[in-house]
């Protein structure tokens, strides 16, 4: 039995995370912006040093090593953001780093993990291949420790010290904790980090449509996947199979509903970025956004938002920004 089989995310141990990642790095902005004629919070984690919030649940995993795992080096599967916060972390922490990555990921996210780096091993997405019997073969022949985008409890714990610093933020501001907050999710190990940080707030999960496995799972009470004929999405980050019973078993307790936006949603609320916040967003960065931005969750002066992640190629962002693509 693993590790992350051994063992469940706690609250203490979202604490514990923040504490290691205070020490590390600076907390990032949360913005204040009118939506619908109330203020809302925008988490900026699109200006994390690697783009995306993931850095924080695997620093949080890998300092956590012992000496035999470091030397034993690290395997993680990405489409991007999680990958570069384990070739972050790793090269860090002087830690061999493995990242099984899509062969259709961004070019600009497998370009920034492999110069951190990390070996990419690619896989056939869009041919079906399992990219965790990838990882499992290659922590077995390595003897390397399988570093979970999403379902590993450390990279859970780590992803939760958000919601620690939205809640610090606010009442460093005189506010009482976020009341809601609205996450994007691909595997759910951001949203069941936040709500182990946060257990009073609302915690609101939010995918891309046709990718909305989460959304189906609470709906349902059982983990669904996503259907094999799953429609193209430019939510990279997002674009995950299936949730997993570790995320799971905390998303079912704490999350009412999960909420599913479109692309021209998606679009929509990378443009507002852009122009309120002045920020470069990627898509799945910006899906809990679109969410607010098309009235299917209630705000109020409480709301927190979590823009993900800013992994986007100049090319791409420029044509949603002249609304051509």
């Amino acid at each position: 039995m693993t590790a992350q089989q051994m063992r469940s995310p706690t609250a203490e141990a979202v604490g514990i995370a923040a504490a290691k990642i205070a020490q590390l790095l600076p907390q990032t902005p949360l913005l204040e912006v009118e939506i619908n004629g109330h203020t809302v919070w925008c988490k900026a984690e699109c200006l994390q040093p690697i783009g995306a919030f993931k850095i924080r649940g695997a620093w949080h995993r890998l300092s956590d090593l012992s000496d035999a795992e470091r030397a034993a080096g690290v395997v993680g599967v990405s489409s991007g953001n999680h990958a570069q916060g384990v070739a972050w972390a790793a090269r860090r922490l002087g830690i061999a780093a493995t990242i099984v990555m899509p062969v259709d990921a961004p070019q600009v996210k497998l370009e920034a993990t492999r110069a951190m780096g990390a070996e990419v091993v690619l896989y056939d997405r869009p041919g079906g291949e399992d990219r965790d019997a990838l990882a499992a073969k290659l922590c077995s022949e390595r003897g390397a420790t399988l570093v979970h985008a999403y379902a590993d409890p450390w990279v859970i714990e780590g992803q939760g010290s958000a919601g620690l610093e939205i809640a610090a933020q606010l009442a460093a501001r005189g506010f009482a904790p976020p009341t809601r907050v609205i996450a994007p999710c691909g595997g759910g190990g951001l949203t069941a980090g936040l709500a182990l940080a946060l257990p009073d707030a609302e915690i609101v999960p939010v995918e891309p449509e046709g990718w909305d496995d989460v959304r189906l799972s609470l709906a349902s009470g059982e983990i669904q996947r996503v259907a094999a004929d799953a429609p193209p999405t430019a939510c990279d980050a997002l674009q995950t199979p299936a949730t997993w019973p570790i995320n799971f078993a905390v998303l079912k307790q704490r999350c009412a509903y999960g909420l599913a936006v479109s692309p021209a949603e998606v679009r929509a609320a990378q443009r507002f970025a852009f122009s309120k916040l002045h920020l470069v967003v990627e898509p799945g960065g910006a899906a809990a956004l679109a969410a607010v931005l098309a009235g299917m969750v209630p705000v109020d002066g409480r709301t927190a938002i979590i823009l993900s992640g800013g992994n986007t190629d100049p090319e791409s962002f420029a044509k949603v920004l002249q609304g051509t693509n």
